[in-house]
């Protein structure tokens, strides 16, 4: 990019983040307007708690099951067209729920929704990465910060439902019909055209800055060789930052209010709080992160970050009250605000392998994370206690910060 297309993005450029924008705000809070209805779900339904949980449970089955096939969905139709058309088969997939039976029938509908979600998510981080290309420099955290903010909203449209005793079909039909129109609205403004252009505009700027005429990209047979080894290693590398991402996330989600009661001995209306500070605190981070990946670059900032998140959740451990617990977990959130998104971004940057795979690959190995991490902590715990399940926690952020090196440091 020249130094005038990044100070001043062009007007499809703004338009494109802003839809991007929108895009990632109703991912997040389509399927959240479900979330509060599960209380009611179980009863109509006469689920036990382990059975309503095994149903939820194929949600991160179905996104493990097709999570790999984002890659050749976005080669085929583009990550603008499976992004905003998966939004609104997402949004009419949710329609079948209040129409469920039984326990079985809920679990092959939440399977088709984790399938679904699998395949938006990357959809809509590459074209993020898409318009990131066109600014020029790092927007791609705020996104991530807007997914947070778009599933706060929707919590609060299906707590706010469940009050009013809406029943579950008109609220979930509202809730289809608006974010499938955000999502298609949004589409009309997204990028055309194949999903390399910004980069060949990039090689080309470089290039003319240079002073010298482009050279034609090489056959992609041959591009791929001699980069496959060391892409495949890098790989495994972000996938194992995507995993400790994972780690510290689920932390907040699964454990905070179980440590804060069992451990610390707070009552049940503090007990959540940790999720809550976790989260908070990383919408914050992810909503101001892009400034300083700007200033600093994303392998300080993501290094810095784990080492936030070792001694956020290594205070909670050592010095277990209630403050020192909700600050720790706080500043574990404020740690990995920029983690994900930065695997995301340096996977998507890799030579050596075909368009998207990278970013698929992270993304898959992403949900292996979340869905590995509770029964890991968990096991340990059951041996000894949670405050030692927990150190897996402090370990991930200081495997963290000795990774972060491999990051893409930059925008280009």
């Amino acid at each position: 990019m020249t130094s005038a297309d990044t100070a001043t993005p062009t007007r499809r450029a703004r338009h494109a983040r802003a839809a991007v924008a929108a895009v990632f705000l109703t991912n997040g809070a389509l399927f959240a307007n479900v979330v509060p209805r599960y209380p009611e779900l179980k009863a109509d339904l006469g689920l036990s708690n382990a059975i309503l949980g095994t149903a939820v449970a194929a949600m991160p089955l179905g996104a493990l099951l097709s999570g790999l096939l984002a890659g050749a969905a976005i080669r085929r139709f583009g990550s603008a067209r499976v992004a905003a058309g998966g939004i609104v088969l997402l949004a009419a997939a949710t329609l079948l729920i209040p129409f469920v039976p039984a326990w079985p029938a809920l679990a092959a509908v939440l399977l088709v929704v984790g399938a679904l979600d699998a395949i938006i998510d990357v959809a809509q981080n590459a074209h993020g990465l898409r318009v990131q290309r066109l600014y020029g420099r790092s927007i791609v955290n705020a996104f991530h910060g807007l997914w947070s903010i778009g599933a706060v909203l929707g919590g609060l449209m299906g707590s706010a439902a469940a009050g009013l005793r809406l029943p579950l079909l008109i609220h979930l039909s509202i809730s289809a019909v608006l974010f499938s129109l955000v999502a298609l609205a949004a589409y009309r403004f997204m990028l055309p055209g194949p999903e390399d252009a910004e980069r060949a505009a990039e090689a080309q700027d470089l290039a003319a800055s240079d002073g010298h005429p482009a050279a034609p990209p090489a056959p992609l047979h041959e591009r791929a060789r001699p980069w496959a080894r060391s892409a495949v290693r890098m790989l495994a590398a972000l996938g194992t930052l995507a995993i400790c991402g994972a780690v510290v996330e689920d932390a907040g989600a699964s454990w905070g209010a179980i440590y804060l009661t069992d451990t610390v001995g707070a009552g049940a209306a503090v007990a959540g709080l940790a999720f809550v500070a976790l989260q908070v605190a990383m919408t914050a981070g992810r909503l101001t992160g892009d400034r300083m990946v700007d200033r600093f670059g994303q392998r300080a900032v993501v290094g810095t970050g784990g080492l936030f998140a070792a001694a956020g959740i290594g205070l909670a451990l050592a010095v277990p009250t209630v403050g020192t617990t909700l600050a720790g977990f706080a500043l574990a959130g404020l740690g990995v605000a920029t983690l994900i998104p930065a695997a995301m971004h340096s996977a998507d940057e890799l030579p050596g392998l075909p368009r998207g795979t990278g970013l698929t690959v992270v993304s898959w190995v992403l949900r292996v994370g979340f869905l590995a991490s509770p029964p890991l902590v968990g096991s340990i715990a059951d041996l000894s206690s949670l405050r030692v399940g927990l150190l897996i926690v402090v370990l991930a952020g200081a495997v963290t910060a000795a990774l972060s090196r491999v990051l893409v440091d930059r925008t280009p």
